[in-house]
C-alpha cells in the first residue's frame, strides 16, 4: 500500500466511527453488545486509544527508535474516575474526532521513507509507521462495528 492509500484508509475508517456514533441514542447509549461493552464505554474507549495512537506516531516520527508504551484497556475501563461508565460522551467524542484530524494531517505531511520509521512497543516490539496505519485503520472499524451490535444495528 502506498502512503496515499493508507490515508485515504485512515480517514475511511474514521468516518465509519463517527458514522456509528451517530446512531447512539439517549435510549441506547448503556445498552451492551455480547461482550458487556456499552456504547458509552466504546466511545470513551476509543477517545483514549486516540489520545493514545496519536503521541505513539509522533513519537515515532520525532524520536525513532525510543520506547513507546501499551497500555491495559480494560483497566481503564475499569477505572471509576476515568468515568466509561458514567461520564457523558461529548468530550471524548470530541477528543477522539480531534485526535484522529490531527494525526490525518500529519499522515498527509509524509514521505513514503517515514513508513519505515519505528519505535520499541513495550508489548509489540517494533512498531513502525506503517503497522501504526495498519492498527489504527482498522480499530474504529471494529468498534463501528461493536457499537452497531451493542444498538441493535
Amino acid at each position: 500500500m502506498t502512503l496515499k492509500d493508507y490515508a485515504q484508509s485512515y480517514g475511511d475508517s474514521t468516518a465509519a466511527f463517527i458514522e456509528a456514533v451517530g446512531m447512539v441514542t439517549p435510549e441506547n447509549i448503556d445498552k451492551a453488545d455480547h461482550a458487556g461493552w456499552t456504547p458509552r464505554q466504546i466511545i470513551h474507549h476509543m477517545a483514549d486509544s486516540e489520545s493514545q495512537s496519536a503521541a505513539r506516531l509522533r513519537r515515532i516520527l520525532a524520536q525513532p527508535g525510543t520506547q513507546i508504551l501499551g497500555y491495559d484497556e480494560s483497566a481503564w475501563s475499569e477505572c471509576e474516575a476515568l468515568g466509561y461508565r458514567t461520564l457523558p460522551i461529548e468530550n471524548s467524542f470530541a477528543m477522539y474526532k480531534a485526535s484522529r484530524a490531527s494525526s490525518l494531517e500529519i499522515l498527509n505531511n509524509l514521505k513514503e521513507s517515514d513508513l519505515e520509521k519505528f519505535a520499541i512497543h513495550s508489548e509489540r516490539g517494533n512498531f513502525s509507521v506503517e503497522d501504526w496505519l495498519r492498527v489504527y485503520s482498522k480499530h474504529p472499524v471494529d468498534h463501528a462495528n461493536q457499537l452497531r451490535e451493542a444498538i441493535g444495528e
